[in-house]
């Protein structure tokens, strides 16, 4: 399965480096010479991993054929994705996110709270995406007290939001 473990940033320099927003807890792992990732848009890959070097806390990679500041600055927003294991038992609460992208969300009292429809993925925690019934969206954080359960062979995510995250939640009569 493939994951974003990426997002080009600025390019740095005139030789073609850029900057990355990196979004993987293995960074050494993935960003080693002669890596190649394919990329979203698809367009503007496969990338192949030339170097990369940390520039005061900033990650910096250069890829065969980015020679100069424009071709990196064409580049800029693009998604970095890599192959990455399916769960393993080493990590039986991570889902990946075309797991979790169509799977009906339910309250704990079991009624419809809509359908997830993406994860972003924010500095705290990633935020479950949420479309209501209504249309809406909702970004319920992907934490264990607030989605107790995650049930991908059963379709369905349980959501137990605090008042007024989902619409039809209201005001507690106390609040007025």
């Amino acid at each position: 399965m493939e994951a974003v473990v990426a997002r080009i940033g600025r390019p740095h320099g005139v030789r073609g480096q850029v900057s990355v927003e990196v979004r993987t807890d293995s960074p050494g792992e993935r960003f080693a010479g002669g890596a190649v990732f394919t990329t979203d848009p698809a367009s503007a890959g496969p990338l192949v991993l030339a170097s990369a070097r940390d520039h005061n806390g900033v990650l910096l990679l250069s890829f065969e054929g980015v020679a100069d500041r424009d071709a990196a600055e064409a580049l800029r927003g693009v998604l970095l994705l890599a192959d990455v294991p399916v769960t393993s038992e080493e990590e039986p609460d991570a889902w990946s996110v075309p797991a979790l992208v169509g799977l009906r969300a339910e309250r704990t009292d079991g009624r419809t709270a809509g359908e997830v429809v993406g994860v972003e993925h924010g500095p705290a925690q990633d935020l479950l995406v949420v479309r209501q019934p209504s249309g809406s969206l909702a970004r319920v954080p992907f934490v264990t007290a607030l989605v107790p359960v995650v049930d991908v062979a059963g379709g369905r995510v349980v959501l137990d939001p605090p008042g007024g995250l989902l619409e039809g939640d209201g005001a507690p009569e106390d609040a007025r």
